[in-house]
């Protein structure tokens, strides 16, 4: 695997916000370095950039659990606990993994803040500017990851104490959009090329993607598009012409932004998918009988790819020798060239239902032609169209069920799928308990869960 060149400084870096770390606060010892006499140098700084890179490895552990497990997607084949509850739309305030979901993301935005805070230190200009700009990224990503998944969020802009009470409270998500907005067009013009940054760290062209995609979330089809048209005529990026390799191949033409992972080792690898261990399979995100049935078509490759079926192992070797069998290096892809070309498609189509505008029927028609074994030219599609596409396209890269709100009739599909789903509260997660009760209160509950 893919090895991060990234090196987290043994200083504690981080100053845990207090939202977020009610179950995984981690207090500074009284001898420690502080923060203030810490940062002195530009290298300083860049340990803490690369801090939010390691907060972000964190966010993907156990997001397929809240996304495409409350989605037609996947299912659990426990019958109880906190994963069943996800499954069942019934989750509980005190739901531990959606806690954990809220206190990383809030992680990765103290870090970013900290960035912020002592940039002033750097004394290269160019630098400076960078390490800015990939501080804002960051915070835009988790906060848009927030919004998504819980609604009115905190909207935190800068590190805090105990007795920054006015950040403790809910803001509307439409402010939280325009901070995400401003941070992403605020890094835009500060961020290299994917050819002048390594892999895994923020490019112009992601910034671009991800603000692109915040748009089309708010329905903003006029903004969203002239990043896409610049992100599909950018040459620095390509399809692979296999589907199967945009996941076997590593660092590919196609990523524009992905977490790195380290196979075997206990600080920097993920352990959401690994292939076997010894004993029983993981009970966690199956394939639904629902999605199988939607890839019936035998034309289409990627059938074989997202769905592997049960099996026993071949005789041999059964574990590698390693740390731990569950110690996987995949990368986690956040963005890739196929979705700029699905939602640049989307972006022409607009308020319409369909469209036959040449350049969405041939971005929609590059990503549609890779996957099947017999190419066509599409001469209309349909908003249907593009979000089945989108489906077998990103299965299980945890954005069905956003698609799903942001395409289609999420309500209608999932009372369709599920007889536990009950409508339009059910599309938000609860708000962790434990978080309201460490903010006195100011933080407020979202409705169905009280």
């Amino acid at each position: 695997m893919k090895k991060i060149l990234y090196k987290i400084f043994g200083v504690a870096l981080v100053i845990v916000l207090m939202l977020s770390c009610s179950n995984n606060l981690d207090l500074q010892p009284i001898s420690s370095t502080s923060t203030n006499d810490f940062y002195k140098s530009d290298n300083d700084v860049l340990g803490a950039v690369i801090a939010i890179y390691d907060g972000l490895q964190n966010i993907p552990l156990r997001e397929f659990s809240l996304t495409e497990m409350r989605s037609d997607n996947a299912v659990t084949a426990l019958h109880e606990g906190e994963w069943k509850q996800l499954e069942a739309f019934d989750v509980q305030t005190s739901n531990s993994v959606v806690a954990n979901y809220w206190a990383t993301n809030y992680n990765v935005i103290s870090r970013a803040n900290i960035v912020l805070q002592y940039a002033d230190v750097v004394s290269n200009a160019t630098k400076k500017a960078q390490y800015v700009a990939e501080a804002k990224f960051a915070r835009a990503m988790a906060h848009f990851n927030l919004v998504r998944a819980f609604g009115d969020v905190p909207v935190i802009d800068k590190t805090i104490t105990l007795t920054d009470t006015d950040y403790f409270s809910r803001k509307p998500i439409a402010t939280a959009y325009a901070m995400i907005q401003n941070d992403l067009i605020d890094a835009i013009p500060a961020l290299p090329l994917k050819s002048a940054i390594g892999f895994g760290r923020a490019s112009k062209q992601a910034a671009q993607g991800l603000l692109a995609k915040v748009y089309l979330t708010q329905k903003n089809y006029t903004a969203a598009l002239p990043f896409l048209t610049s992100l599909v005529a950018d040459t620095q990026y390509s399809l692979m012409a296999n589907y199967k390799d945009v996941f076997y191949t590593e660092g590919n033409n196609e990523i524009l932004f992905a977490i790195p992972y380290i196979n075997d080792s206990n600080t920097e690898s993920q352990d959401f998918s690994y292939e076997m261990t010894v004993g029983g399979a993981s009970g966690l995100d199956w394939v639904s009988p629902n999605f199988t049935a939607f890839m019936s078509n035998a034309l289409d490759t990627r059938k074989t790819v997202n769905i592997n079926p049960l099996k026993t192992t071949q005789n041999g070797k059964y574990l590698k020798n390693s740390i731990s069998a569950r110690l996987c290096g995949n990368d986690w892809i956040v963005l890739r060239l196929s979705d700029i070309y699905l939602m640049y498609a989307e972006a022409i189509m607009g308020t319409s239902s369909s469209t036959s505008d040449a350049n969405a029927l041939k971005y929609y028609d590059k990503v549609r032609n890779r996957a099947f074994v017999i190419p066509l030219t599409s001469t209309s599609i349909t908003k249907q169209m593009l979000l089945d596409q989108r489906r077998a396209e990103f299965a299980f890269e945890n954005q069905r069920l956003y698609d799903l709100i942001r395409l289609g009739d999420p309500v209608a599909v999932l009372t369709a799928y599920s007889s536990t789903f009950s409508g339009l509260n059910d599309l938000l997660l609860p708000i962790p308990q434990s978080e309201i009760n460490v903010s006195g209160g100011l933080l407020t509950q979202n409705v169905g869960y009280n």
